[in-house]
């Protein structure tokens, strides 16, 4: 395993869980800056779902322009700082930097992002613009990363937003289910206000849209109604003995563990089922908190699993150990987890093949990567919404519309599952299309 002893204390967890995109200084900021090239076509602004002007804002750090960097960033971005640092740059941005062909390092477009922003956030630099004040009011359910980049645009553009958060804090995936190597709780927090003391909406927290009555009010009160509602609880795999304790869902650990941190403690031996990001941070962090074996169960290859490769080497590097073509059968205790039943299994023709061959592996602690569901539950007290079991929606006339046209849906809630930025993209224009809906009633 990596070098890592369980977190005794708030210190020891900030020292397991350090940034791996620490902020830039100044001279660091100059010296990246003027690597770029500033390419007219940049391919870095297409593989941003944002489009943000990438070469601009390069160019505005490296003249020492650090407020109209942040202006260029946020113009496309409401979520500038938590993105620069959360987001997949590897695979996005950085990932379609020209110097990946001439095998030299990518611009760190990431970190030059969140060093311009992060100035912005300390200054309290303007951002909303003197828009007319419209005469009209917007719902916006969920405080993430959706909810908050519609308010931002809608209050931008002059409409009195009120975002209603079921939780004590915001902002949804970023807040509490990012792992805090990636972005800590503060850096979040110092966002949402910098954000909302520009724009000026209102955030109701601990008050969830629970039934037909809640929905009914948001209807008689308020003339649209965005829903950032994101996804739900992590699947069941519906395996014998999922209620041992012991047993959790991986986006209900990697929660805990951001509110919790050096209190809660993992045990010895750990287990992760599934091959996607998210498995790969709830298995470095288990890693990171101490645990001595952490081994990552997939169903398929390496080559297979829908993981970043950079996220599967990160958490390698922490110490965690991979066991390829698995399928888990049962997880076995008396009360508590002991270990976990699996068979063999085999690509054939591009399918996966159980075989017969069984075998155990003692653990004390098993953690579902398994994906979360759809809040239908929140799109059954609307009338008219049309919606799949599943959670695919029918879409009305305007883009993240839905076929109640005054209530529109993005993020994590209408995608299934993408990453933050996505979420804040679609948002943006989710509110663009409320503008045009109210502007013509």
């Amino acid at each position: 395993m990596g070098d890592f002893n369980q977190p005794e204390s708030k210190e020891d967890f900030l020292n397991n869980f350090q940034e791996v995109k620490p902020l830039m200084n100044s001279t660091e900021a100059l010296y990246e800056s003027a690597r770029c090239l500033f390419c007219y076509d940049a391919p870095c602004i297409t593989a941003c779902p944002t489009e943000i002007d990438i070469p601009l804002f390069i160019r505005q750090i490296n003249t020492n322009n650090i407020t109209g960097a942040s202006n260029t960033i946020y113009r496309s971005n409401w979520l500038g700082n938590i993105c620069g640092q959360v987001c997949p740059t590897e695979v996005l941005c950085e990932g379609a930097c020209v110097y990946n062909h001439q095998n030299v390092k990518p611009i760190e477009i990431g970190r030059l992002q969140s060093y311009a922003t992060a100035q912005a956030i300390k200054s309290g630099q303007k951002l909303k613009k003197d828009a007319k004040k419209l005469n009209q009011s917007v719902a916006v359910v969920g405080a993430g990363p959706a909810g908050l980049s519609a308010a931002c645009e809608l209050s931008n553009i002059g409409y009195d937003v009120t975002i209603l958060e079921a939780r004590s804090m915001p902002s949804g995936l970023a807040l509490h289910g990012v792992a805090p190597y990636k972005i800590t709780n503060e850096q979040v927090l110092a966002e949402v206000e910098y954000l909302k003391q520009q724009f000026g909406f209102t955030i109701e927290y601990n008050h969830p849209i629970a039934n037909s009555r809640d929905m009914a009010y948001l209807d008689d009160q308020f003339q649209a109604i965005f829903l950032g509602i994101g996804l739900g609880a992590t699947r069941s795999l519906k395996l014998p003995g999922e209620n041992l304790h012991g047993n959790w869902g991986a986006v209900e650990f990697i929660e805990t563990l951001k509110i919790s941190q050096h209190q809660l403690k993992v045990p010895q031996r750990v287990v992760v089922l599934g091959g996607g990001n998210t498995a790969m941070d709830a298995a470095s962090e288990c890693a990171r908190m101490g645990a001595k074996q952490v081994i990552l169960a997939y169903r398929k290859g390496l080559d297979q699993m829908g993981a970043y490769r950079f996220e599967y080497e990160m958490a390698k590097n922490a110490g965690v150990q991979s066991l390829w073509f698995v399928n888990p059968l049962e997880i076995l205790g008396s009360e508590r987890v002991e270990a976990v039943k699996f068979k063999k299994t085999r690509l054939e023709n591009d399918k996966l093949a159980i075989l017969d061959e069984e075998y155990t592996v003692p653990c004390d602690m098993v953690i579902r990567a398994t994906g979360q569901s759809k809040q239908v539950n929140v799109f059954s007290l609307v009338e008219g919404i049309q919606y799949e079991s599943d959670g695919g929606m029918s879409q009305g006339k305007l883009p993240f519309q839905t076929t109640n046209p005054k209530y529109f849906v993005a993020g994590d809630a209408f995608n299934g599952g993408l990453e933050v930025v996505n979420a804040v993209a679609e948002a943006k224009k989710a509110a663009v299309s409320i503008h045009q809906y109210l502007q013509d009633l």
